[in-house]
């Protein structure tokens, strides 16, 4: 869907992610060809990457200008040392980001259309090292000391057609402040890893505009079963108790008796109904009908 990518896009580019951004954008573009907001897009997305890629020796440009001395105050310094350039820090191939649970830590690496052979991960007590080789790519090293101790048999990683997942059991189960260890002092939150308790029920979401209580419903259900009955109310529990409770010859009896006296007849004595046919018995006043079409 041409839609899921442009919305896609909108919020990466509400998180500055111009890259992928410009990735959902031109994929959605072949989807929608006639789609004027994806180029419109994909030219603002180049516009701020390039703005990114520039920021950096502008802003050491403007540093030297602003600090410079003029040649006149200058004096000459003998054997003075010959002034280093200043290199920015290459920007890493692939972004990475990280979300946890109890038990785990998951890292996303976004490297996409990478076979799984040119993938190898390895675990430390406390260290991730990630090497990827793809062939006409250049080489990412990813290594770093984790924030707490993992345990190295129990992680696992996934390659994916646009990210590698990577899955971290954690030695403990805390909180972990961040990705990478820090020399600041962080007091470790222990998550509550426990089950629910047994009278704590647990709540799942419902399309339904109202929730229906089945305890309520049951208790009542319970109440009516309770109450005491009168006339052919009672008459028609009673009935219903010698059915339920009854085994299946008895059952058999009172369902022939019924239906072949027209419901005049009700019993419970199988040998006796199964030998012949059952004859109506209407009470007194009254008289039997055959009904004819």
């Amino acid at each position: 869907m041409s839609k899921a990518y442009l919305r896609k896009a909108t919020a990466c580019m509400k998180l500055e992610e111009y890259q992928t951004a410009k990735a959902a954008l031109e994929t959605g573009a072949t989807l929608a060809p006639g789609e004027l907001r994806f180029s419109k897009l994909i030219k603002e997305c180049e516009e701020r990457i390039a703005e990114e890629t520039d920021e950096l020796p502008k802003q050491m440009l403007k540093e030297v200008t602003t600090n410079s001395v003029p040649a006149k105050e200058v004096e000459p310094v003998k054997d003075a040392p010959v002034p280093m350039a200043v290199v920015a820090p290459p920007k890493p191939i692939y972004r990475h980001e990280f979300y946890q649970k109890p038990g785990e830590v998951v890292v996303t690496v976004f490297a996409k259309g990478i076979p799984r052979e040119c993938v190898k991960v390895d675990y430390g007590e406390q260290i991730l090292s990630l090497s990827i080789e793809a062939p006409g790519k250049d080489a990412y090293h990813f290594q770093l000391r984790l924030f707490r101790k993992i345990i190295p048999e129990k992680c696992r990683y996934d390659v994916l057609s646009t990210k590698i997942e990577i899955r971290l059991a954690k030695a403990e189960p805390i909180h972990w402040a961040s990705l990478e260890f820090s020399r600041e002092v962080v007091v470790p939150q222990r998550v509550n890893v426990s089950s629910v308790s047994a009278n704590q029920r647990p709540v799942y979401p419902s399309s339904k505009p109202k929730r229906v209580d089945w305890d309520k419903i049951e208790a009542q259900v319970k109440e009516e079963k309770d109450e005491k009955l009168d006339g052919d109310a009672a008459l028609n529990k009673f009935f219903r108790d010698i059915y339920q409770d009854a085994d299946e010859d008895t059952r058999r009896a009172m369902q022939k008796s019924f239906v072949e006296s027209n419901g005049t007849v009700l019993s419970t004595n199988w040998k006796e109904v199964g030998a012949k046919k059952v004859e109506g018995s209407p009470p007194d006043g009254m008289e039997v009908k055959k009904w004819e079409y």
